[in-house]
């Protein structure tokens, strides 16, 4: 079983920027395919960006592409999400994923690819 534990979240400005970070517990994390999915009020929760466990490769979704940035601290069991140029749409219940499915070599862009989740932290942008 894996834990996942996010912080990082809050109000910010249109135009600024958040860091969010998720700390990870019970399987080595180096295994770990991880992600961040996030979830408006009223909409499903979507995939943002996903990092791999071997070598590092990135994924992004189209509307956060050149914004966000996903990075992994293997040695710490951490992931986390730099978040630059937020915008109002921006706003929502972010969460940390991850999956130890060692036999897939694609990234997952679902929520289904997922078997692990955080508890959710809010993001707020404000025009």
């Amino acid at each position: 079983q894996v834990q996942l534990v996010e912080s990082g979240g809050g109000l910010v400005q249109a135009g600024g920027s958040l860091s969010l970070s998720c700390a990870a517990s019970g399987r080595a994390f180096s295994s770990l395919d991880m992600a961040w999915f996030r979830q408006a009020p009223g909409k499903e929760r979507e995939f943002v960006a996903a990092i791999m466990r071997s070598g590092g490769g990135t994924y992004y979704a189209d509307s956060v592409k050149g914004r966000f940035t996903i990075s992994r601290d293997n040695a710490k069991n951490t992931v986390s999400l730099q978040m630059n140029s937020l915008k109002p749409g921006d706003t929502a219940v972010y969460y940390c994923a991850a999956h130890g499915r060692v036999w897939r070599t694609v990234v997952g862009r679902t929520r289904y690819d997922y078997d692990y989740w955080g508890q959710g932290t809010q993001v707020t942008v404000s025009s």
